[in-house]
């Protein structure tokens, strides 16, 4: 894929010389410590932590707050991706220039993936904490990371989709935020259907599901293969997308 690494340094390098990475940077940490010692101290009130429920579990898979963080983290991360370029008109240069379509779209992705787990590295800390007052498991810990990088990674697949299909960054934010809610409401089904096929799909699907279930240490092959599925397909898509443009 000729021209991968300078478009992916290019693009690290917008993301982070603009305000916005650093951005969401601190407004995800502050969130998340607010959230991690509320955790702690609820947890510091109560004589008895059960394996299910110690902090850890709580923090990354018994809290409605993560998910929903997450639907606007990766909308905003990915929002300026394509639509940016397109509403400047640098894409013509860089459609132009000897790199490929597949390499664009991998390396622009791979962009936002990076700053994605760069964000998400100072959260760290808080087990280093946890590890002070008391025993962790490293496995959980390690499940748990494992649940936030893959739905992250398939909603900024998403969201690059979204940001390929506009001009305008702040409809390629709202398209995303709908497309990740509507993910989001049919993994709310579990909670409504019977038990059967209908609810069998919303469980496979539902965010909350997958980051309860690694929170406790379990990795399900099936979480893993639909979190590929859902980069790969928006990926593929916004590959043809962007060739388009180079013939269009």
């Amino acid at each position: 894929m000729s021209g991968f690494s300078a478009v992916y340094k290019r693009e690290m390098l917008s993301l982070w010389v603009t305000p916005l990475a650093w951005v969401l940077l601190v407004v995800f940490l502050l969130l998340q410590g607010y959230s991690f010692y509320s955790i702690v101290l609820h947890f510091s009130h109560v004589s008895q932590v059960n394996l299910d429920t110690g902090p850890v579990q709580a923090y990354f898979g018994q809290s409605i707050f993560l998910p929903l963080l997450l639907l606007m983290l990766c909308p905003a991360l990915t929002m300026r991706v394509f639509a940016e370029e397109r509403r400047s008109g640098t894409i013509e240069s860089l459609l132009t220039a000897p790199v490929t379509p597949t390499a664009v779209v991998l390396a622009k992705y791979l962009a936002t993936f990076t700053t994605y787990l760069v964000i998400w590295a100072p959260t760290l800390l808080y087990v280093v904490i946890l590890r002070k007052t008391g025993h962790v498991d490293w496995n959980v810990v390690g499940s748990s990371y494992v649940g936030v990088i893959g739905i992250g990674a398939g909603y900024l697949a998403v969201g690059t989709l979204m940001s390929a299909m506009t001009r305008s960054q702040v409809l390629a934010l709202l398209f995303t935020i709908l497309a990740l809610v509507g993910l989001f409401i049919i993994g709310i089904g579990e909670y409504i259907f019977d038990p059967g096929l209908m609810r069998d799909i919303c469980v496979h699907v539902s965010a909350f599901s997958q980051l309860d279930e690694m929170s406790k240490g379990i990795v399900d092959l099936r979480r893993l293969v639909f979190d590929a599925s859902l980069v790969a397909l928006p990926l593929f898509v916004t590959t043809r997308v962007v060739d388009s443009w180079r013939w269009g």
